[in-house]
């Protein structure tokens, strides 16, 4: 009565076997209890949402980048949207988004490889984020569920990065903004569903079409849509979607490759946005 209580058994954060109160490693996979990217992941979990950690971590990235960019439009004269009007609300200066990372024609972009991630980040305008955003939070959860939080980290950067690298190369002109990453989201998905013939398939395959057609009609009816990012997300997208499994990692190993794609990831994307400092640090 009131002794101290003996340690409790404890699960592996990366295949969830119970192992003893002061194991190390997992008996089951090997995996070091306390110290591996597993391990890392689950803590870090545990400051995050429950569901859809990554698609929320990436909403909230987003938001502080466009709340930057606008305190330092407002600090440096004003607004920078080019036309007014509902599509210049809350516009950035393009000085702005030049310093912060915009992408620019491939050369600079291959100078400056930072550019290909943070423009990811980067919105032109008020409804610019918000109509990306929207997109992010309809489809994003139900791709993290289906890929797990790692490997899907991993198409939405990759995907934005594919697409930066069409639009650098074959556009040749300043962009920014979450579209190719989110075109890749839908080629993703709409790859998954290829030749199934279920009902869900084939309705959600339906849905993803129609966006794709709204998002074109919209890229043409409109100036300044970057198309060519758009292309080159979609089609990252879908060949990522033909070489990776569409289903959350479910053994040992997959998971650990999964936590390895997904925290390189992360030390990518927090790359780039050091080397944009760094630079604008030495250039300002």
């Amino acid at each position: 009565m009131g002794g101290r209580q003996p340690p409790r058994p404890k699960l592996c954060p990366s295949c969830g076997t119970l192992v003893g109160a002061g194991a190390t490693h997992c008996h089951q996979c090997g995996a070091n209890v306390n110290f591996s990217l597993a391990a890392a992941s689950k803590s870090l979990g545990r400051l995050m949402p429950a569901t859809s950690p990554i698609t929320y971590a990436v909403l909230a990235v987003t938001c502080v980048v466009y709340i930057v960019s606008l305190l330092a439009t407002i600090r440096e004269g004003g607004l920078g949207a080019s036309g007014g009007g509902l599509f210049g609300l809350g516009g950035i200066r393009g000085d702005i988004l030049l310093r912060l990372g915009e992408s620019l024609p491939l050369g600079y972009d291959l100078a400056q490889p930072w550019r290909l991630v943070t423009a990811v980040f980067l919105h032109a305008s008020l409804l610019h984020i918000i109509f990306n955003m929207w997109v992010l939070m309809d489809i994003g959860p139900q791709i993290e569920e289906l890929y797990g939080s790692g490997r899907y980290f991993f198409i939405y950067i990759a995907a934005g990065i594919g697409g930066y690298l069409v639009s650098s190369g074959i556009g040749g002109h300043p962009s920014v903004g979450a579209s190719g990453a989110l075109l890749g989201l839908i080629g993703v998905l709409l790859a998954s569903t290829m030749g199934r013939r279920s009902a869900t398939s084939q309705m959600l395959r339906s849905q993803l079409i129609r966006w794709l057609v709204y998002i074109a009609v919209w890229g043409f009816l409109f100036p300044g849509v970057d198309n060519y990012a758009h292309g080159g997300g979609f089609v990252t997208g879908f060949i990522l979607g033909k070489l990776m499994e569409d289903r959350p990692p479910a053994t040992p190993e997959a998971r650990r490759s999964a936590y390895t794609l997904g925290w390189l990831t992360a030390l990518v994307v927090i790359a780039s946005f050091v080397m944009m400092a760094l630079w604008l640090r030495r250039e300002g």
